[in-house]
């Protein structure tokens, strides 16, 4: 009898745990190393998300451990209004990496925190209350972000924040305006911005994205799209705010995703991977917001805030970033990952699309190519069977908008491991 099937540990899980999402996988996984898990029966299984899309260096990366190991033993958490070298370290480090116009670091535990942190910028800099973001969004549970997200969890909770408004977001795959071979976003966006200004009371403060819509379906932004939209802010007299929680930090084969447009926000907030999957998050903005929102009598302490322990991890990763030349990697092994999944498209009907940038590549699961709709229970199917076969997958499913696998292993990730990982996911979608 295998250990995953631990009576009383599921019993307890029933009893004892708030179910905060979904379903629980049907394993126990006792520990984690490189770009595999281990569950119960000490069976390895791939992790092809990076964890929750977090663990850019794989698990337990040996000078990761090694920094942990030393920060908690001298020094871990402070009281909040204290100030450590580690907090100083990773603000040169980062503002190093985001350049002039992206100054200034917040550094926080969870992307939910910073965006939120980012929104309260943006409304006390511009003295708006309005924030703009799109309709397959998703930039966390607290509740200036919840009210900017629109992909999941709107339901049954009573009003978002006022001034909360949404436009869609762009979608070649199942375009609204052309057909998909004269797709005409441009149109789409400038029409959306009209209607904005049709529902704004004139207190426009921010617009929020991701440069890929994660738990939206692996949307990317058209080339040029990032542009368009921050000059639509800068007439309107709002703020950019870009949320790199999934796509900062190399995962797209740069080591920020405003760099294939060129395009720098007013704030950017970071998460997942700053930490390498531990708890570790920031907001970045320029000198000219910061001071403003300070005159102003910015607030925003809590009990994390500039820790000095996940700042030493932060500055750690930054450091093997750099060194490893990982985002280089990531862009090199994203084509090996992509040239693996467009042969599984070839080959298997119900592949509808492959799309993505780097290592953070969105697979759709469609009933046939011909009519492109989208087949939820196929693609549920095909997860449970890759983690039968041994490889951690993860689908987001919306209705209307497709059945998409999130395909994010390590930066750290061998093309041998790219292989295997693809080559189970070809055993899963034939048995399926």
């Amino acid at each position: 009898m295998s250990a995953n099937a631990d009576a009383r540990f599921w019993q307890s899980a029933n009893d004892k745990l708030i179910r905060y999402g979904g379903q629980f996988s049907p394993v126990i996984i006792e520990r984690a190393k490189g770009s595999f898990v281990y569950d119960a029966d000490g069976r390895a299984i791939l992790d092809f998300t990076s964890g929750q899309m977090s663990a850019i260096l794989g698990h337990a990366h040996p000078e990761i451990v090694e920094t942990v190991s030393r920060g908690i033993a001298s020094l871990d958490h402070l009281f909040s209004g204290m100030l450590s070298r580690p907090v100083i370290e990773l603000a040169e480090k980062l503002t190093r990496l985001t350049g002039p116009g992206l100054d200034r670091c917040l550094f926080l535990s969870t992307g939910a925190e910073s965006n939120e942190a980012a929104i309260k910028m943006a409304k006390l800099y511009t003295g708006g209350f309005e924030v703009v973001g799109f309709a397959q969004s998703w930039h966390g549970m607290t509740s200036g972000a919840a009210s900017a997200t629109y992909s999941h969890g709107r339901k049954g909770y009573g009003p978002t924040q006022v001034g909360s408004l949404a436009i869609p977001a762009p979608n070649p795959l199942r375009p609204r305006f052309g057909p998909r071979d004269a797709y005409d976003w441009k149109a789409e966006l400038d029409y959306a911005f009209d209607l904005i200004d049709r529902q704004s009371t004139g207190n426009l403060a921010a617009f929020i994205a991701e440069p890929i819509l994660s738990a939206g379906g692996l949307v990317v932004l058209p080339t040029g799209y990032l542009g368009a939209l921050k000059e639509h802010c800068r007439k309107r007299g709002m703020l950019l705010i870009l949320d790199e929680a999934q796509t900062g930090l190399g995962r797209t084969g740069l080591t920020f995703a405003f760099e294939r447009d060129g395009v720098k926000p007013d704030i950017l907030t970071l998460s997942k991977t700053l930490g390498a999957g531990l708890p570790l998050a920031a907001t970045v903005t320029s000198k000219e917001i910061e001071e403003r929102c300070h005159e102003r009598g910015f607030l925003f302490y809590t009990t994390h805030v500039s820790d000095p322990l996940p700042a030493a991890i932060g500055a750690k990763v930054i450091d093997i970033l750099i060194r490893d030349r990982l985002a280089e990697r990531a862009a090199e092994a994203g084509k090996h990952l992509r040239s693996g999944l467009e042969a599984l498209r070839q080959r298997h009907e119900c592949v509808g699309d492959v799309r993505g940038h780097g290592l953070m590549i969105g697979l759709e699961i469609v009933k046939d190519r011909n009519s492109m709709e989208p087949d939820d229970r196929r693609g549920a199917a095909i997860t449970a069977k890759c983690l039968a076969l041994g490889l951690s997958m993860n689908i987001v499913q919306m209705p209307g908008l497709g059945a998409v696998f999130r395909i994010a292993p390590p930066l750290t990730v061998s093309n041998d491991e790219i292989d295997l990982g693809v080559s189970i996911l070809d055993q899963a979608i034939r048995a399926v």
